[in-house]
């Protein structure tokens, strides 16, 4: 709490001497003709270009495989979570330069405030989360879920998390594979105990029971894409 307000804090996961750069800055460097500025509707940010700009920024084949197998992991997850937010700020890479050289690793997934449908009402005349509960269409509301990951670059939007993962795997099933195996094993119960652990009024009642149906679809979903 700070004045009255509620909010969060998160440990830095950069240590001295390692700098952060984003996603649209390391596609800027990599990718001919990408705007790094663009900041709404970057038609550009497609995963080709995403995969091909990690495959050139890492030294070693090995190096750019991690790379991407960690990124296909943050959308393994988006799909869980309903994440449409993976712009190219919402992903980056750790430099570090030692004495023999610059090294790097991805960071970790950050950013998901705009997941679990946070920007849904239970209040007023809309009470969205609970109409939408009541009359079982959580799944629409997530295929609908436009996200920031772009399947062509003349495409009018991105895809939704869950379907972003089911076309990729099969033209990437070595980059997917360890993430679906892990969501895969995710049980229902495993969600409600999770959710269940917010402190009383941090969280309504509909917004746990949405924040459960959107991850219980997207496991379910999931659970279909074999690598």
């Amino acid at each position: 709490m700070f004045s009255g307000t509620r909010g969060s804090t998160t440990e830095s996961f950069i240590r001295r001497g390692q700098n952060l750069f984003h996603g649209n800055q390391i596609l800027a460097g990599q990718v001919l003709g990408y705007n790094p500025d663009k900041r709404f509707k970057q038609a550009d940010h497609t995963l080709e270009n995403i995969f091909l700009a990690l495959d050139r920024t890492f030294a070693s084949p090995d190096g750019a495989s991690q790379a991407k197998a960690q990124f296909a992991a943050y959308l393994v997850l988006d799909a869980i979570i309903g994440n449409t937010d993976r712009h190219h700020e919402n992903w980056g890479i750790i430099a570090e330069q030692p004495s023999a050289g610059w090294t790097g690793l991805m960071a970790p997934t950050f950013d998901h405030a705009s997941s679990l449908g946070r920007e849904l009402l239970d209040e007023g005349m809309g009470k969205v989360r609970e109409r939408v509960l009541r009359e079982h269409r959580v799944g629409s509301y997530v295929e609908k879920g436009s996200g920031a990951v772009y399947w062509t670059s003349t495409d009018p939007h991105g895809l939704s998390p869950v379907e972003l993962v089911r076309r990729a795997t099969p033209l990437h099933p070595d980059l997917f594979s360890s993430a679906l195996l892990r969501a895969h094993g995710i049980e229902q119960a495993t969600l409600e105990q999770v959710v269940g652990d917010v402190p009383d009024g941090w969280m309504t009642e509909p917004a746990r029971a949405f924040a459960v149906e959107v991850m219980w679809y997207g496991i379910r979903e999931l659970r279909k894409v074999t690598p």
